[in-house]
């Protein structure tokens, strides 16, 4: 049995309860590690150490370079620890270690990419209308940050989030999902070796009354950072009226993928299995909408149940498995209650659509042709390797199926047109488009939604100002004596 700890004000902890929690191992079914479940005094020992490391001068008296310096050591740790990292979380979410070790590797870059801006953070001087007036701009960090991230993408979500907030100069309670934590309670070993002083990053787990919601209605916290799902995210929301916290919010989707008559219908078929059946379709980005032209729907039908007949499901470990497990049974009883709905409403299961008769949470990866937008499927985040595919006969059609949604985080489209390429992407209403490709990501790039997708950006060059706040200086260079203090001026 694999043991885990809080790490609260720079030294590894049991929860002040004495409360732990277990974590099973999505591929067979069995407990596999216990961790603490951190309660409301554990949430307020983490924030009040990062409230005084905050200003404590070992971190607020380093040097942007010297911030910088430390994020680039972290990323050297995580690089050389990938391995390790990758297979606690694929026992502990049922992700492919292929995915997680790898994913753990290029993070490493998102630490770098932010590092390098750490000493990029400028103010600016103001060409003010008054005579005599020097004034000025600096960004200081925003304070505390609360950064609360979901078990299936974690130490990308967490790279999002932690890199630009401590390249700003914040302190950080990281609060890693109930469910499959340990990857994170492993990473604060990291964050201990790196170098940062005690208290800059908190990392804690527990579940929502007695960790989460603290947390969120802390008024200590300055900025909250989550993500998760939009009923959820209502809950922060509110929660932060408490501090009045700036909030981004990174939630679910629904993301269409259109597929146009002329389209490279090889690659849009690895764009649609890419962005359903990869991650074992646990993904906020996954194409679950696909929208395929009526004149090549029964093709790519076609093309879709034949490549997918070859997949392989097992063991998240093996080398050569595609598909792994699902990280929870409420996961496998929602998609089979949505599987259900959807065939009562006239839906045709081509293949799947069942859970595999084996240990584990393992699912089939199934295909779903819809004869209308309102089919279930279409319309609930299930979070799992199941794709639905609806037909369209033209591009204004396409467009109006594909902004017919409250979400708007990820899109596709797929064409050999260069013009609709661009036309299309303008016109859809998320986020992110990705145009013959699908599910690509970059520190470089800007990544979030809209609508129920959420709102604010991770990752980019400005998202590391989200964690700044402004100040302004004025100067007075006259030796006169002050004006009229009676007037504004």
């Amino acid at each position: 049995m694999e043991q885990f700890q809080l790490y609260i004000d720079g030294a590894f902890c049991e929860a002040a309860s004495g409360a732990r929690m277990t974590s099973v191992n999505p591929a067979n079914g069995q407990v596999w590690a216990e961790f603490p479940a951190a309660g409301a005094d554990d949430v307020e020992r983490a924030v009040a150490g990062a409230k005084q490391a905050l200003n404590d001068p070992a971190w607020r008296g380093l040097t942007q370079t010297a911030r910088g310096k430390l994020l680039y050591r972290l990323a050297e740790l995580i690089e050389a620890q990938a391995e390790a990292l990758g297979l606690i979380e694929a026992r502990d979410s049922g992700k492919l270690l292929a995915e997680t070790a790898g994913q753990a590797r290029y993070v490493g870059d998102y630490y770098r990419y932010f590092a390098g801006l750490a000493d990029k953070i400028e103010g600016a001087t103001l060409p003010i209308d008054k005579p005599d007036m020097f004034v000025f701009t600096e960004r200081e960090p925003i304070g505390v940050v609360a950064a609360i991230v979901p078990w299936n993408a974690q130490m990308f979500l967490t790279a999002t989030k932690l890199g630009p907030a401590l390249a700003a100069g914040c302190t950080v309670v990281l609060k890693a999902a109930e469910a499959a934590p340990c990857t994170m309670l492993a990473f604060a070993k990291l964050i201990d070796q790196a170098g940062f002083p005690p208290g800059v990053v908190q990392v804690i787990t527990g579940d929502a009354e007695g960790c989460a919601i603290p947390l969120t209605r802390h008024r200590d916290i300055d900025r909250i950072a989550f993500t998760g799902g939009p009923e959820t995210a209502a809950h922060v929301v509110r929660n932060s009226a408490e501090s009045f916290a700036v909030t981004s919010l990174e939630l679910g989707g629904k993301s269409p993928l259109l597929v146009f008559e002329d389209a490279d219908l090889d690659s849009a078929v690895n764009g649609l299995i890419a962005g359903n059946f990869g991650a074992s379709g646990q993904s906020c980005v996954a194409a679950t909408r696909g929208l395929v032209q009526r004149s090549v729907f029964d093709q790519v039908v076609a093309m879709i149940e034949q490549r997918c007949a070859a997949l392989v499901v097992g063991d998240p470990a093996d080398a050569a498995t595609q598909i792994g497990p699902l990280c929870t049974q409420d996961q496998m009883d929602r998609i089979a209650d949505t599987l259900a709905k959807a065939q009562a409403q006239g839906a045709r299961i081509v293949f799947g659509g069942k859970a595999l008769d084996r240990p584990g949470n393992y699912m089939a990866p199934t295909l779903v042709v819809c004869p209308t937008p309102e089919i279930e499927t279409l319309t609930v985040e299930m979070f799992g390797p199941v794709m639905s595919l609806l037909p369209f006969d033209d591009e204004a059609e396409a467009i109006a199926l594909a902004n017919d949604s409250d979400f708007g985080l990820g899109s596709g489209v797929f064409t050999r047109d260069l013009a609709r390429g661009h036309r299309v992407a303008k016109a859809m209403r998320a986020g992110i488009c990705w145009v013959n490709t699908y599910r690509a990501v970059s520190p470089i790039a800007p990544f979030g939604g809209l609508n129920r997708s959420g709102y604010g950006r991770e990752a980019g060059i400005d998202s590391i100002h989200d964690y700044t706040r402004t100040r302004t200086t004025w100067i007075n260079l006259s030796d006169a004596p002050m004006a009229n203090p009676f007037v504004i001026r």
